[in-house]
């Protein structure tokens, strides 16, 4: 079978203190993937700025941009600049009042190629999502790159099997996650360790059930709480994945780190020849998924 290899990156990174100086950041670790090699970049979640949902105020709506806009058009000359796919995540402010958490996708011409509207919205203590977004309307489709078929998932989304299930159903190549997660710095570590295990644990049953490559870049470092709290500790802990679940590489917790690998997309149809899970599903039986619970 034919190898089909392409070199990715991810930009794991800590919030820089404004827009600029994220995107003038990105801009920088970009190139250094691009000089690298990398032929599609995935950013972290919400990367312009702090992770503004630990605390529900309106002031925060401000930071919220059309697409296309501002962002969209640095970012898109970005991808052109270097010849790349590139994978954003933004504040978007769709009309007065409707608001979503959006990938963005950049095809190597700068044009967009597609987005995702984050679909899963959490509201939990630091995490006050439900405030500010609206969850997504454009359903799980994967955007189709030069690079390959892109199924882009945002954080929240990361704990559902239906969502990767959905993309890889209607041809995703890959799994993409930007996401910004991290722990209560005043947890005791045995629970930071179970929490951040599970989140891996996710990402590989992802990988293992479909017999897809996945990709999650998480952010890093401490963020307080404008509300007087722990705050979050950003776990960093950014990794890529082969289709049985495999590491090909891992960031580490509390540092900024541009992640290099190289993915063989030709091996997904090798790993799901021997793990047929897609021809033995049993979709006559599976109806009481529509239901909220079953009494």
């Amino acid at each position: 079978m034919k190898k089909t290899t392409l070199p990715v990156a991810l930009i794991q990174d800590r919030d820089h203190g404004s827009r600029e100086a994220n995107l003038a950041n990105i801009e920088q670790r970009v190139g250094e993937a691009a000089r690298q090699g990398a032929r599609l970049v995935l950013l972290q979640e919400l990367h312009n700025g702090p992770y503004f949902c630990q605390h529900e105020s309106v002031q925060e709506f401000d930071l919220a941009e059309p697409i296309p806009g501002p962002s969209t058009e640095r970012l898109g000359a970005l991808a052109k600049r270097h010849g790349i796919v590139l994978v954003s995540s933004l504040f978007e402010r769709r009309a007065p009042g409707l608001y979503h958490n959006t990938a963005v996708v950049y095809e190597t011409d700068g044009s967009i190629a597609g987005k995702y509207r984050k679909m899963h919205i959490p509201d939990d203590p630091g995490f006050y999502e439900k405030f500010y977004f609206t969850p997504g309307d454009i359903g799980f489709e994967p955007i189709q790159t030069s690079v390959g078929r892109l199924g882009v998932l945002v954080c929240w989304d990361q704990w559902y099997p239906e969502g990767a299930r959905l993309m890889a159903l209607a041809g995703a190549e890959l799994l993409l996650y930007p996401t910004a997660i991290g722990w209560d710095p005043d947890d005791a570590q045995d629970e930071k360790d179970r929490q951040r295990n599970a989140w891996i644990l996710s990402h590989r049953g992802h990988a293992v059930a479909n017999g897809l490559p996945v990709l999650s870049v998480n952010r890093v470092g401490f963020e307080p709480s404008p509300l007087g709290a722990s705050g979050i500790q950003f776990w960093g802990s950014s990794h890529v994945l082969g289709p049985q679940g495999e590491y090909l590489a891992e960031a580490k917790t509390m540092e900024p780190e541009i992640l290099m690998a190289e993915v063989d997309l030709a091996r997904s149809e090798h790993v799901r020849r021997i793990w047929p899970f897609l021809r033995d599903r049993r979709i006559d039986a599976y109806a009481d998924l529509l239901k909220r619970y079953r009494d």
